[in-house]
């Protein structure tokens, strides 16, 4: 038991050692986040449309 009580100890003294990012960092790094997500998944529609249409050229 007293392993179990020393690692929460442990535990809580290095959460508190953590920097912690702020509301604003959250909210850009989020941005950031999405606008990367709509891109790449604007890119992969656009090169699945192109091979779609290059295989319906061949057959």
């Amino acid at each position: 038991m007293g392993k179990i009580v020393q690692f929460v100890k442990e535990s809580y003294a290095e959460l508190r050692k953590v920097i912690w990012p702020s509301r604003d960092d959250v909210v850009s790094s989020v941005k950031v986040v999405i606008v990367s997500t709509v891109i790449i998944a604007a890119v992969l529609g656009l090169v699945d449309v192109l091979l779609l249409l290059g295989v319906q050229a061949i057959f």
